[in-house]
């Protein structure tokens, strides 16, 4: 993992996690224990699906810079649709709180897109590699010697 990839998910992982806690918290207070059990979930679900898209999105910015935005796109759709179809199955059970496990994870969710905006755009991302520069001068410096 490369250093600005770690700080990506630092920026992001982060303050989800702390808006996870206060959310466990609110959904103890109005909900009971089945509350924050579901916060907990939701949390938990926003971390591990928008961690491993960051991690599959930054793969394939290596590898395969063309696609990028193509995949980013299809990425965060994915998600998207990934998380609505866990809220639809947890919609009636009776192991944690459906509301607060919906709640949870569309704050989590929010502040995770927030904060990788933010991690994006204090970012410092060389848009062109120094070592190319570099390599062609040295290269036209010993053809005309």
């Amino acid at each position: 993992m490369q250093s600005n990839d770690a700080r990506m998910l630092l920026h992001t992982a982060v303050p989800t996690a702390a808006v996870g806690v206060i959310a466990v918290a609110v959904s103890a207070v109005l909900a009971g224990g089945k509350g924050a059990v579901g916060a907990v979930f939701g949390t938990l679900v926003v971390i591990l699906f928008m961690g491993i898209g960051l991690f599959v999105l930054q793969g394939t910015a290596r590898k395969y810079p063309d696609l990028f935005q193509a995949m980013g796109l299809m990425l965060y759709t994915t998600q998207l649709l990934a998380l609505f179809i866990f809220v639809a199955v947890f919609k009636d059970t009776t192991l944690f709180s459906a509301k607060a496990f919906a709640a949870s994870l569309v704050v989590a969710t929010l502040v995770w897109i927030a904060g990788q905006a933010r991690a994006h755009m204090k970012a410092k991302i060389l848009y062109v590699e120094p070592e190319a520069g570099e390599q062609r001068k040295a290269d036209s410096k010993g053809a005309s010697a």
